[in-house]
């Protein structure tokens, strides 16, 4: 007589929990790697690329449209730019000279444009030149609400500041106060700055020099805490034809 279909179920069942039971074994639950990567919030990377496109937009809205693709490539400014990037109280200033054309203005934005990409807490940066700042600290008849002394604030207390042609502007009692006054601060709250020049710091042979130009007490200040550098070469603006 043929076995009921149920009972031979039941026995197919019964083997097969036992094989089940035989084979078993015990999974522990592994740990869970759910820490955040650097493309999700949390992670110092990801906070770091958000703080570094911030601080290249600023870096893009305080420079030229000439040099937005400026880049630093001459190794004591990339050397500059990285102790700046290390440590703000550290780096000093730096001073670029040499002749008219030679690129010093496009190695200025291009170690400002490498501190920016470095993501750093804070960043912040006027770039003026030596003329257009002396012109924004005098009296402006036609404009009551002009606060001088707020402008050389703004100057003195920004985190980067950049001068281009700083011996570029005509001298006077008030001019020579407020570059002394500029600098004097930077340079007793340990403020980086970047300035270039067509003249040397000093000429042994007598000829115009910075110290000339701004004065022996500015002068005296930059040689301490100035890392110069000479920017060689032949002018590389295109000649009027």
């Amino acid at each position: 007589m043929p076995e009921p279909m149920t009972l031979k179920n039941d026995r197919i069942m019964a083997r097969l929990q036992a094989a089940a039971e035989r084979c078993e074994r015990t999974i522990l639950p592994g740990p869970i790697d759910d820490a955040p990567t650097p493309d999700e919030p949390g992670h110092p990377e990801y906070h770091r690329r958000q703080r570094a496109a911030v601080a290249l937009n600023r870096w893009e809205a305080a420079t030229p449209r000439r040099y937005h693709e400026a880049t630093v490539t001459h190794p004591d400014v990339t050397a500059w730019a990285d102790r700046a990037i290390t440590d703000f109280a550290t780096a000093g200033a730096l001073l670029l000279f040499g002749n008219i054309g030679t690129g010093k203005t496009h190695q200025a934005y291009g170690a400002l444009r490498r501190i920016a990409a470095a993501g750093l807490p804070h960043y912040a940066v006027i770039a003026t030149t030596a003329a257009d700042m002396h012109g924004n600290l005098r009296v402006h008849p036609g404009d009551p609400q002009h606060d001088m002394e707020h402008e050389l604030r703004r100057y003195c207390r920004v985190p980067l500041l950049f001068v281009d042609d700083v011996d570029a502007f005509k001298g006077s009692e008030t001019t020579e106060q407020n570059m002394f006054r500029l600098l004097n601060e930077r340079y007793n709250e340990c403020r980086p700055m970047i300035m270039t020049s067509n003249l040397l710091v000093r000429d042994p042979d007598g000829g115009p020099d910075l110290a000339a130009a701004l004065g022996d007490r500015i002068v005296s200040r930059l040689s301490q805490i100035a890392t110069v550098i000479p920017i060689t070469g032949p002018d590389r603006r295109p000649e009027f034809r």
